[in-house]
């Protein structure tokens, strides 16, 4: 587990307003960088966070999804499958680079420069983990069990004490 300085940034949310890291209230945060809207893995892992969304609430973890799409796609992308949490417009790369996510991939032999699909669990401004190169299938579950696993423990060490 780690346990390093989660970088703050100020990004256009799909909520009309501006996300910034260190002003959440929530316990805990999963951001997830996704390369593009509206495209198969993408989309999947968005349903996926989206299914488990009130598990996730009742560890009171919030969810956020980014990419470097503008928040006119976002809006598109999140009604189109009902996302009932805010994604997070990144144009200018500002939480993409500080969260070292911005990468040489390659796809059908050919390399370019793109998100490197990560997440992260964040509590107290500090990354507690995080999931690097994901595989889409069951990620959002990899990632619920761990939180879930991290607030019994810390649960079952109070009523020990």
């Amino acid at each position: 587990m780690t346990s390093k300085k989660a970088p703050n940034f100020k990004i256009p949310s799909t909520s009309n307003e501006v996300f910034q890291l260190n002003k959440l209230k929530s316990k805990f945060v999963v951001l997830y960088f996704y390369p593009k809207d509206d495209t198969p893995g993408c989309t999947l892992e968005t349903k996926d966070f989206n299914s488990l969304l009130s598990k996730f609430k009742k560890h009171d973890c919030s969810i956020y999804g980014i990419s470097k799409d503008n928040l006119k796609s976002h809006l598109k992308f999140k009604e189109k499958y009902d996302v009932k949490f805010d994604l997070l417009a990144d144009e200018k790369k500002e939480a993409i680079k500080s969260y070292k996510v911005w990468g040489k991939k390659k796809f059908l032999g050919v390399e370019f420069m793109g998100i490197i699909r990560s997440t992260f669990l964040i509590k107290d401004n500090k990354i507690i983990k995080e999931w690097r190169s994901v595989k889409v299938k069951d990620h959002a579950k990899e990632v619920l069990n761990f939180l879930s696993l991290i607030v019994y423990k810390k649960h079952t060490n109070k009523r020990c004490a």
